[in-house]
């Protein structure tokens, strides 16, 4: 390839970099500060990159089941914690630990999750690998 060739690949390449950050949000809406808990029955469990998402219906104090929306992490991050793609299903019982988004919107930013059965699910475990100790950050 000639010099000019090899520019021109450069420079659509490098047009490309703005367009492929850009496509990944950050995670500023949700308030890391605090950490809140809500349990309910899960409606969706959406096991796709670049995030997997979890809907639960949640009965608010006044009686009336209300839908929030939990953001978790990629596949592969979900995936060291010990998620699955059969991990929940719609109806099954959950607790969920999460950051709420700033707006106080019903949902946020999933941390862990208690199942029906007491199996909790968190984060990687700092040194990435799969704990199976229930409560440690893995399994």
């Amino acid at each position: 390839m000639s010099m000019k060739g090899e520019f021109a690949a450069l420079i659509v390449v490098a047009g490309l970099l703005p367009a492929t950050a850009a496509a990944h949000h950050s995670f500023s809406m949700f308030n890391r500060d605090q950490l809140a808990t809500v349990s309910g029955v899960i409606k969706d469990y959406e096991w796709s990159n670049p995030h997997v998402w979890i809907h639960l219906m949640v009965t608010d104090d006044k009686g009336v089941p209300r839908e929030w929306g939990f953001e978790m992490q990629s596949i592969a991050q979900d995936s060291r914690a010990g998620w699955r793609p059969d991990s929940v299903k719609p109806g099954d019982k959950v607790t969920i630990e999460f950051h709420p988004l700033k707006d106080g919107s019903r949902g946020g930013q999933l941390t862990s999750a208690v199942l029906a059965n007491g199996m909790r699910l968190g984060p990687p475990p700092p040194d990435g690998f799969l704990s199976v100790k229930p409560g440690d950050g893995g399994i």
